[in-house]
């Protein structure tokens, strides 16, 4: 059972930084691919991020590009998303996903991201 715990997450000011890491169970080098999801009060789950675990590479939502990288660390079993130059409109509970042929899909418990001054 694959078991994925989120941290990082907070209260910062527009324009702030915060970085969230994603702690797998186990070597992700399992995982297809690991990504960031956020939910924002009222609207519906929304892709944010995506790296392919095995050749690190990285696909980012368009309202992100530039401001968010996505990063893994394989000796740790770790995804980080680094978030820069935060928005209001970036305020959400952040979810981890790991996505495996032979496993499906799992997700994390979330982490509560606000951006307000």
């Amino acid at each position: 059972q694959v078991q994925l715990v989120e941290s990082g997450g907070g209260l910062v000011q527009p324009g702030g930084s915060l970085r969230l890491s994603c702690s797998a169970s186990g070597n992700i080098f399992r995982f297809n691919a690991m990504g960031w999801y956020r939910q924002a009060p009222g609207k519906q789950r929304e892709w944010v991020a995506v790296i392919n675990t095995r050749v690190g590479t990285t696909t980012y939502a368009d309202s992100v590009k530039g401001r968010f990288t996505i990063s893994r660390d394989l000796a740790k079993n770790t995804v980080s998303l680094q978030m820069n130059s935060l928005k209001p409109e970036d305020t959400a509970v952040y979810y981890c996903n790991a996505q495996s042929d032979l496993l499906g899909s799992t997700w994390g418990q979330g982490t509560q991201v606000t951006v307000s001054s």
